[in-house]
């Protein structure tokens, strides 16, 4: 019998190429190794990071936003970068959390560094950036030049301290023994890492992301403005807490659901603040450590603390402890119908823990509100005037932008966040009440006198005839953040061109924003510089592009101007730094909001001068807001209050 000829295999499938994986998974600490060592809190101590894949991501890591350097000055040594794209690492998402591997140090601050960036991009609609940087070539004009990536050093000093760098473009991490204090709870003398606290880590990459969007937040204008920039470095820090749903549900079932106990939620670099003698977190958001007594006690809100209090920190303690509040207000009106249910109906839970059933749901509760209490935080920061910030305009800014996206306040988030605010002194000036209609920013024809109809039309037409929206629609379409950045720059010089060269536009926008944009008489004590003629920037574009609740696109773009002029008082020459932020609806093609500190402010320039002045007399003051060393952050970070 012949043998039957072998079968061919065959293919019943082209072979395909598996699709790219949208997230990172990296292995970190929750808050800082200090978990990991008590029995309450060691599962709960690591949790997974999901951060966007980077595909060409280099050992470092080096990725399109960051590059980790790690060089150990102290040592004079270089550790060998992580490969986070090794198979192996890959196959165990990410090194293990360890204290004494470098490695794992590189690994967690690109880990939580990502995590910051994508908050902010996720709730801005568009691409982070860094602030430029300035060149200055001999015999030519300063040239502001892209910086692709902020470079992190996780072992950068031998201290205990961690800052940002405008100068070096970058983040620098130290590292320290722990005090001898027995009773710190840490192990006496053991060397304590700033680059393995979650906190530290998001605290230090919010600065940079605050510097690349309003640089001028780091000029001490007035007592709020280098608070706010702490504060709201703490503020995003504090609740990124709520996206870990393992530590979310263990600090909701051992608090029985009531936040506004103590817990590890409301408290930043826990860790680095007992190793440093504090004998609690570095800075807790409704509480302290009681030295006294022994023990944790609440905070008791004071009106009138916003008076005497100058210290950075301290002052910039009084706005996160508002935005928290108003987060427990809402978490609290949230998860009301769930206490009822839970305890028949009484709101008052039976002894015991709490249903895994019911930590789940509350978990849930606390974790939308959280996010979305962020969102509008970091939303803001596109409604805020450009130079000279207070905590009262930051109210405004918080509520403007949220009834622009959020018609409809279900919740009441902002009555919650106005409730916060005024129990904390927190007031904006010129306002005749505290109610939404009255915070919100004042659009072009409530704020103008005269005939408001035509000066919207003038302003549309301006808008149409250098073509904005076409101009803004095209960087929707571009792939790097570089080309972005470079378009944007010749939309900025068309848009500067457009103003000089249309006098009666530049006329109007004077009239809006207060600055010297036209032909200006300037007041006897300013001087305008170049021949008499006005001389501005335009500092920034940014475009968003954002959902609302009922399905509505807001598609904006917020216009920078600025201008820098010399003030004479009282015989001695001070720059005097004036802006304006302008909110344009690129769908209707007209002014939505302009938002700024005018040179015709006259009150606002005194202000700004007596603060001066007065932190120049002032040793102390004067340590805390002007550092010699031209980084503001190494000092402020370095006194640790």
């Amino acid at each position: 019998m012949p043998a039957k000829p072998a079968l061919e295999p065959k293919h019943c499938h082209l072979a395909s190429q598996p699709p790219s994986p949208t997230r990172r998974l990296l292995r970190g600490f929750a808050f800082d190794p200090s978990l990991a060592t008590k029995l309450e809190t060691a599962l709960v101590s690591e949790i997974t990071y999901k951060i966007p894949w980077e595909p060409d991501l280099q050992p470092g890591p080096v990725g399109e936003y960051v590059e980790v350097v790690d060089y150990d000055p102290p040592s004079q040594c270089f550790y060998a970068p992580v490969d986070l794209n090794d198979p192996h690492v890959l196959a165990q998402n990410g090194l293990q959390p360890s204290e004494g591997n470098p490695q794992f140090h590189q690994q967690m601050t690109y880990a939580v560094a990502m995590t910051t960036i994508d908050r902010f991009e996720r709730a801005l609609g568009r691409k982070a950036f860094w602030a430029d940087r300035l060149e200055i070539a001999p015999g030519e004009r300063p040239e502001s030049r892209f910086i692709p990536r902020l470079r992190i050093y996780p072992h950068a000093m031998r201290m205990p301290n961690a800052y940002y760098s405008r100068n070096k473009g970058s983040l620098l991490f130290g590292y320290f023994p722990a005090t001898d204090d027995r009773s710190s709870g840490q192990f006496p003398g053991g060397m304590v890492f700033t680059c393995l606290s979650h906190d530290v880590i998001a605290h230090e990459t919010t600065h940079a992301l605050l510097d690349g969007f309003h640089e001028h937040f780091m000029e001490a204008t007035n007592p709020d403005v280098l608070a706010f920039h702490e504060a709201f470095a703490d503020i995003v820090a504090l609740f990124q807490h709520f996206t870990f749903p393992e530590v979310l549900r263990h600090q909701i079932a051992r608090t029985r659901g009531d936040l506004r106990s103590e817990n590890l939620l409301a408290q930043l670099a826990a860790q680095v603040g007992l190793a440093r003698g504090t004998h609690g977190a570095l800075r807790d958001a409704i509480g302290r450590f009681d030295r006294e007594s022994g023990r944790w006690v609440r905070h008791t809100p004071d009106p009138t603390a916003l008076d005497h209090l100058t210290q950075v920190h301290a002052r910039g303690a009084i706005l996160v402890a508002a935005v928290f509040d108003a987060f427990l207000s809402i978490y609290q009106d949230r998860s009301r119908d769930l206490l009822r249910l839970a305890s028949g109906g009484t709101g008052v839970l039976a002894q015991g823990e709490l249903h895994p059933d019911l930590v789940n749901r509350l978990a849930q509760e606390a974790a939308k509100a959280a996010g979305h209490v962020l969102n509008m935080c970091i939303r803001a920061l596109d409604y805020c005037p450009p130079v000279d910030l207070t905590f009262g305009e930051y109210l405004r800014a918080l509520v403007t932008a949220d009834m622009d996206l959020m018609q409809e306040d279900e919740h009441h988030y902002r009555v919650a966040f106005i409730e916060a605010f005024r129990r904390r002194g927190i007031y904006p000036r010129d306002v005749r009440t505290l109610s939404e209609d009255s915070l919100r920013w004042a659009r072009p024809g409530e704020a103008m006198e005269g005939a408001p109809g035509e000066s919207e039309r003038m302003l549309a037409h301006f808008i149409k005839s250098i073509r904005l929206r076409e101009e803004v629609d095209r960087l929707r379409y571009l792939s790097t953040r570089e080309q972005i950045w470079q378009e944007t720059r010749k939309i900025r010089a068309t848009l500067h061109q457009a103003i000089q060269g249309q006098v009666a536009k530049a006329e109007l926008l004077q009239r809006l924003t207060g600055l010297a944009l036209a032909e200006f008489q300037a007041p006897p004590n300013v001087s305008v510089r170049r021949d008499g003629h006005p001389v501005f920037t335009v500092q920034a574009l940014r475009e968003a592009r954002r959902l609302g609740e009922d399905g509505r696109i807001l598609n904006q773009v917020f216009i920078t101007l600025l201008q820098k002029e010399r003030v004479v008082h009282e015989g001695h020459e001070h720059v005097i730094r004036s802006g304006s932020t302008i909110v344009l609806d690129l769908e209707t093609e007209k002014v939505s909001y302009v938002i700024g500190k005018g040179l015709n402010d006259q009150k606002r320039i005194l202000r700004t001068i007596a603060f001066r002045e007065g932190a120049d007399s002032s040793r102390s003051l004067a340590a805390t807001y002007f550092d010699g060393t031209n980084e503001p952050f190494a000092a402020l970070h370095n006194s640790g209050a």
